[in-house]
C-alpha cells in the first residue's frame, strides 16, 4: 500500500472506529440479542410473519411510506425554486437566503416542532390571523392530524433538499445556457430543455435523501400527529419503551434498516454519477 493511502487510512481510523462503536455495535447488539430470545430460525421466521403482516404494523408501514412520499413531493416543489433562487443570488441576498435555510439547524428538532405546534394550534398565530381577516369563522384543525405532521416534517426536511439541489445547480456549466440563448431559445425553453435535465441527478438525489430521512421520522409525528398517523419508528419506540417486546422491535428495525440501506445505495450511485459529470 502506498504511503499516502496508508496515511489516509490511519487518519480515518479514529473516525471509523468511533462510527463502529457508536452505530454498528449497538445496532448489532440490539438486533442480535433481541432475535436470540426467539430461539431457532424457524421461530424467528414465524414471529416475523406474525408481526410484519399484522394489521398494526402493515398500517404503520403504509402510513410511513405515504407520509414520506407526500412530504418528499412537497419538499421538492418548494425546494426547487428556493435552490434556483439561491444558485442565482449574490452578495447579501445569497447570505440572507442561506441563513434562512441553515439557521434553524442551530436549534433542535423538538424545539422547532414545538414552535410549529404554537403556530398551528387552535389559538395559534395562523388561526388568529385567519380569524382576524375574516377568512374563517372558526379555528382550523391544523394539529394532531396528518396536516400537522406533513407541515412539520416538510419544514424540517426542506434544507436537505435545498442544499442538495443547490450543489447540482451550481455545477451546471453556464456556457451551455448561454449557448442555448444564443441559438434563439427563450428563457423558459432554456430552463425546461437545458437547465432542468442537467439538474435531474440532483433532483433524484434530493428526493432519495429526503425520503430516507422521512421514513425514520419520530419526533414530529409523535408530537403533531393523531391516532391515524402512526409511523413505523413510533411503533418501534412503543415496543422498546412501553411493552418491552424487543424481538418485535428488532424485526421492524430490520425492515426499516433494509429499506433505508437500499435507498441509500441508490442515492450513493446517483451522487457518484453527478460527480462524474462535473
Amino acid at each position: 500500500m502506498p504511503l499516502s493511502r496508508l496515511t489516509a487510512w490511519l487518519l480515518l481510523a479514529p473516525t471509523l472506529l468511533l462510527l463502529v462503536l457508536v452505530f454498528l455495535v449497538p445496532i448489532g447488539w440490539f438486533i442480535g440479542g433481541s432475535l436470540a430470545e426467539l430461539g431457532t430460525l424457524s421461530e424467528i421466521w414465524e414471529e416475523a410473519d406474525a408481526v410484519l403482516f399484522s394489521g398494526a404494523v402493515g398500517g404503520a408501514i403504509l402510513n410511513t411510506n405515504w407520509i414520506a412520499a407526500l412530504v418528499t413531493l412537497l419538499v421538492l416543489l418548494i425546494g426547487y425554486p428556493m435552490s434556483y433562487a439561491l444558485s442565482r443570488a449574490k452578495g447579501l441576498v445569497f447570505t440572507a437566503i442561506l441563513l434562512c435555510i441553515v439557521l434553524p439547524y442551530f436549534t433542535s428538532t423538538i424545539v422547532r416542532t414545538y414552535a410549529w405546534m404554537v403556530l398551528l394550534g387552535r389559538n395559534g398565530l395562523i388561526n388568529q390571523i385567519l380569524l382576524g381577516i375574516g377568512l374563517i369563522n372558526e379555528p382550523l384543525q391544523l394539529m394532531y392530524n396528518r396536516t400537522g405532521v406533513i407541515i412539520g416534517m416538510t419544514y424540517v426536511l426542506l434544507p436537505y433538499m435545498v442544499l442538495t439541489l443547490y450543489a447540482a445547480m451550481k455545477a451546471v456549466d453556464q456556457r451551455l445556457l448561454q449557448a442555448a440563448e444564443g441559438m434563439g431559445a427563450s428563457p423558459a425553453t432554456v430552463f425546461l430543455k437545458v437547465f432542468m435535465p442537467l439538474t435531474l441527478h440532483g433532483v433524484i438525489a434530493g428526493v432519495l435523501i429526503t425520503f430516507i430521512l422521512a421514513l425514520g421520522f419520530f419526533v414530529t409525528p409523535a408530537l403533531m400527529g393523531g391516532p391515524g398517523d402512526i409511523m413505523i419508528a413510533m411503533l418501534i419506540e412503543r415496543e422498546v419503551e412501553l411493552t418491552y417486546n424487543w424481538p418485535t422491535a428488532a424485526l421492524m428495525t430490520i425492515v426499516l434498516l433494509t429499506v433505508t440501506l437500499i435507498l441509500y445505495a441508490f442515492y450513493a450511485r446517483i451522487s457518484d454519477q453527478g460527480e462524474a459529470r462535473r
